[in-house]
């Protein structure tokens, strides 16, 4: 019930936003407008005071009639249809004729005649009144907030009960993943087959048993602790509607060589397109995909297979090699009978047992005093069915709340009535999602249910998701955050409740990408129809269209040439891109990975847009009605890979509310609006691509140290500049005001040495150095910064190869050939990542990096690594190898592989191939 409270309370929110602003502006004013939008402001203002009553009640467990639920569906239809007139009615009128003067006059005169109809349609909106004398017409009753919840238990006053109002920041981390718990026997068994040859041809495991068990979990780990025993690795997913190509196409990009194409010193992926993968048809795909893993000894993990006919069609497409392992996970034993051919390859998972659901539940929860209500801890524990899925997300929603408080577990306790223990079912499971659910706030189930947009399997950017969220008005600032603060800690609310899994971490530390669990998105899916929220057409789910008009629609359609999200959409062009820029209450437009090479004029009507996405396009210069642009946050463009930049020019500094600008070129043309760029003061991220023609400039840098010392000194936190061997980073020695309170610098260029104001940077976290001389003094200086999580040394051969070579011969003469990691400092750092053709000796003194939990190295010739025994927190190991590598260099790589299986943490290891 407290779904539709939640909805309509969001609604009516951002419909009450929209008339305050209208009563603010002079137009409205003009024939009786005014006195009708406060008419309908007050109305409103009254019912959503009343839908917060019944959102409170909802909360403390207070069950709801059905005139009741019918009266709150009205109210968020009308909120929904006069939001539409709203916006509609303030652009038309926003455009009235203002000055004095007979032409004026006349102008305003023909203006009113041809909005009278906008007009009326606002002042006709009387369905609210009739919505809001309905309510006590029908005897929609006042809700008793204090009455006793349905668990018998009696909630605070507080609007929502168990809310946490303050969310402490999650602990930056890079390894997010969690070893299965009661599955270690099975996982060592079946690692050991898997990874053993044999004459029987490639060995299939099928992993079975109901959703939310760990089969996927299980799949993972074993790819984790036996992955490096192969040369080529993938995980794909097939799901309940098979795609053959885009299975195939998932598979071929990553078992073939990655491509080198960032130079950053991280992991270069490969498009695909650099051999036409994307442009394959089934037949082709077959053939591609048999010619890069015969012979080789590869792992695949093939998860969620729903029929035997999409296992036999996936079989029939896959090489028959004798070094071949594959790991099927299904929810059906009869998929499992056609994978495998003994029945002793079959792994049937089972619930936990109580001992081993006790330990995964307390791995989640972090109770300091599991004895105490030990009793209410175990019923809860055993209502949950041994479901591991079950487990973590009821962990989650006793996570937030005084764990102190013996009220809190017994509420919980008496309101699972799942009947998980005596029978797994989907009902069972919905029970226990139910009951989170309706424990967030109702802007938190805003943020959820918009989850529901994104297609199953679908991997979730963090920064895109929150950018939308602001978009979509769910985020409004509190408690003196900003709305983007704000965001960030319902996404973090959301990774705490283990409602959603985190996929992969930045070098920050953050989350980068997450994903929903199947049955978490497929209740979430349910939920979004059965609200009207989100209208989700194709794919995985089969959800029956809305009677009444559609909100929000998303296509899950499986041909990936079918979308609507303009990302990667690569038939866009500019007749479209006209008929985009009509919609002029959009605000968050990508893009990215698009072939658009410019951007039409009428992009400038776009006056709400607050997110522009043209990364990885070919537009390099926007047009001058970019300057309209006042309320845009987040302007995204250039093209790592290619080192295509977007000009920076003063239409771009007259957006004064930018706070990300990334991707831009600063060259002699736009030295002149340098100076216009120290009104960008909200800026937090800025990323220069490349200096152009500056360096031909007599006073080339006058402008540029100025300015950037003029941003670090407000609200700059990220700063990254390619100076693209122009001589630039070596001037930043002179700043005279070093960026003290920079978070993240990324500097990319001939650099002869580490600035002497680096040991400065007391809070900063992430550092790339690019083509810089590498030497063990410059690390000594770097490790006394006490707050760095990730280092990264890049030298790129792309491109200047002359210049690389004098830069790794000088290495090599101001190293001796060996890097000294020294003994102490370093304190906080988790990832380190070294990038070069060649990579002299590298030393690990005892006590080095004592928090290093990943270690990444990239080389064609290498000397080797020495020292990772004392390394005493590693967890993982990357080595990416060059195709053209030489044979003492693999020797070295078989040292290091030694080195790390004799490590007591035993951390993971993975060698991919790269080619240059």
């Amino acid at each position: 019930m407290e779904l539709a409270v939640g909805a309509s309370e969001s609604a009516m929110r951002s419909l009450l936003g929209k008339l305050g602003s209208l009563l603010a502006q002079e137009y409205t004013l003009i024939s009786g407008v005014r006195g009708e939008i406060q008419y309908m402001n007050n109305e409103l203002s009254s019912m959503y005071a009343f839908l917060r009553r019944l959102s409170r009640a909802a909360a403390a467990g207070a069950a709801h009639d059905e005139q009741t639920k019918d009266w709150i569906e009205q109210v968020r239809d009308v909120a929904y249809d006069i939001e539409d007139c709203v916006d509609d009615f303030a652009h038309r009128l926003s455009r009235q004729p203002r000055g004095e003067g007979l032409l004026v006059n006349v102008s305003r005169a023909w203006y009113a005649m041809t909005t009278l109809w906008a007009r009326r349609d606002i002042a006709s909106k009387n369905r609210a009144q009739e919505v809001g004398e309905r309510r006590t017409r029908y005897g929609v009753q006042d809700p008793k907030e204090n009455s006793e919840s349905v668990s018998g238990i009696k909630p605070s006053g507080r609007a929502h009960p168990y809310a946490t109002d303050h969310l402490q920041p999650p602990v930056p981390q890079l390894v997010g993943t969690t070893e299965p718990v009661g599955q270690e026997d099975a996982i060592v068994k079946h690692g050991q087959w898997l990874t053993t040859e044999s004459e029987g041809g490639v060995r299939v495991l099928a992993i079975v048993g109901f959703g939310g068990l760990g089969k996927t979990t299980m799949a993972l780990a074993l790819q984790r602790r036996f992955g490096e025993k192969f040369d080529s690795r993938a995980w794909v997913q097939a799901s309940q509607k098979l795609n053959l190509p885009s299975l195939l196409r998932g598979i071929r990009k990553q078992v073939m060589p990655q491509q080198d194409t960032e130079g950053k010193g991280g992991r270069g992926t490969s498009d695909g397109h650099a051999d036409g993968i994307e442009g394959l048809n089934e037949k082709q795909l077959k053939e591609k995909l048999k010619e890069q893993l015969n012979q080789k000894n590869y792992f695949l993990f093939i998860d969620d297979v729903w029929s035997v006919s999409s296992w036999q069609n996936i079989w029939q497409s896959l090489p028959i090699s004798q070094k071949g392992s594959i790991v099927v996970t299904t929810r059906f034993k009869s998929v499992a009978n056609a994978c495998c051919r003994q029945q002793e390859h079959i792994y049937m998972l089972k619930p936990l047992p109580h001992v081993e659901s006790t330990k995964l539940f307390f791995e989640r929860i972090h109770d300091p005093k599991q004895e105490n209500f030990k009793e209410t801890k175990d019923e809860i524990i055993m209502k949950c069915g041994g479901l591991p899925l079950a487990l973590v997300v009821v962990a989650g929603l006793l996570a937030r709340r005084d764990l102190t408080e013996e009220s809190h577990w017994r509420t919980v306790k008496e309101s699972l009535n799942s009947e998980l223990d005596k029978n797994l079912s989907p009902e069972g499971v919905t029970q226990i999602l139910n009951l989170c659910y309706n424990d967030l706030p109702a802007d938190q189930k805003n943020c959820l249910l918009y989850l529901s947009i994104f297609p199953k399997g679908c991997s979730i950017n963090r920064k895109r998701l929150i950018r939308r969220w602001i978009s979509e008005g769910f985020i409004a600032e509190k408690d003196g955050k900003t709305v983007e603060e704000v965001a960030e800690d319902s996404f973090n609310e959301l990774i705490s409740r283990n409602i959603v899994r985190p996929v992969e971490h930045n070098t920050n530390g953050k989350v980068k990408t997450c994903q929903v669990h199947d049955m978490i998105l497929e209740y979430i899916v349910s939920k979004s129809s059965e609200e009207n929220f989100i209208t989700v057409v194709g794919g995985h789910w089969l959800t029956p269209t809305p009677s009444n008009k559609v909100r929000r629609l998303s296509l899950h359609n499986i041909n990936p040439e079918d979308v609507l999200d303009l990302e990667g959409c690569k038939s866009i062009n500019t007749k479209q891109l006209d008929k985009i820029f009509k919609m002029f209450q959009l605000k968050y437009l990508s893009l990215r990975c698009t072939y658009i090479k410019k951007l039409p004029p009428g992009i400038g009507k776009l006056q709400y847009l607050e997110t522009l996405d043209i990364r990885d396009t070919n537009v390099t210069e926007l047009p001058s009605s970019v300057g309209r642009l006042q309320k845009m946050v987040h302007l995204l463009g250039g093209n790592k890979s290619t080192h295509l930049a977007l000009r920076f020019t003063e239409e771009i500094a007259k957006m004064t509310a930018l706070q990300t600008l990334l991707g831009i070129e600063i060259s002699r043309g736009s030295t002149t609006d340098l100076g216009s760029m120290h009104n960008l003061t909200k800026l937090k991220k800025l990323s220069i691509y490349s200096l152009g023609d500056l360096h031909t400039n007599n006073n080339k840098y006058d402008e540029l140290l100025p300015t950037i010392e003029h941003l670090t000194g407000y609200s700059l936190k990220s700063l990254a500049i390619d100076d693209g061997f122009t001589g630039f980073l070596n001037s930043i020695d002179d700043l005279s005001s070093p960026p003290k309170y920079i978070l993240s610098l990324d500097l990319s260029g001939k650099l002869l040495r580490v600035p002497r104001w680096m040991k400065e940077l007391e809070i900063l976290e992430k550092l790339t150095l690019s083509l810089t001389s590498l030497r063990t003094d410059g690390l000594k200086v770097l490790s006394q910064l006490s707050k760095l999580f990730s280092l990264t040394f890049s030298i790129n051969a792309k491109g200047q190869d002359s210049s690389v070579l004098e830069i790794l011969q000088n290495n090599a003469m101001d190293s001796g050939g060996k890097i000294f990691v020294p003994a102490d400092g370093f304190a906080s750092l988790k990832l380190l990542r070294f990038s070069a053709p060649v990579m002299p000796l590298l030393s690990f003194l005892e006590g080095a990096m004592p928090e290093l939990q990943r270690l990444e190295l990239q080389f064609r010739l290498s000397e080797g690594a020495y020292g990772l025994e004392y390394l005493k927190s590693l967890q993982q190991v990357h080595l990416r190898v060059s195709q053209q590598a030489s044979g003492a260099t693999k020797v070295k790589v078989s040292d290091i592989r030694s080195s790390v299986r004799m490590h007591q943490k035993k951390p993971t290891m993975v060698v991919d191939e790269y080619y240059e």
